[in-house]
């Protein structure tokens, strides 16, 4: 399976959720995480998808502790059932 297969199964699952999820870039700055996830009640996740066993580069995973230590949640998943554990918590 690919990482984008992992996303795009994030986009389906979060749809069927109510949660908005929106692809994230910024021009100015590389290794952003994929997704932004608002889900109802305003809790925000940021989310990387990566290919089942890969992990995040260091640049990715320097961001993820920049983004981590300001208090937002960063997610790294890497299979269809990290998708769906996330949106069962984002859910409840």
């Amino acid at each position: 399976m690919l990482e984008k297969d992992i996303e795009a199964y994030l986009v389906k699952r979060a749809k069927n959720f109510g949660i908005l999820c929106y692809k994230f870039t910024s021009p100015a700055r590389r290794a952003v995480p994929d997704r932004i996830l608002l889900a109802p009640g305003g809790e925000t996740v940021f989310v990387e998808c990566k290919a089942p066993g890969k992990k995040p580069t260091e640049a990715q995973a320097s961001l993820h502790r920049l983004f981590r230590s300001q208090g937002h949640r960063v997610e790294v998943i890497d299979s269809k059932e990290g998708v769906d554990y996330l949106m069962e918590i984002l859910s409840e």
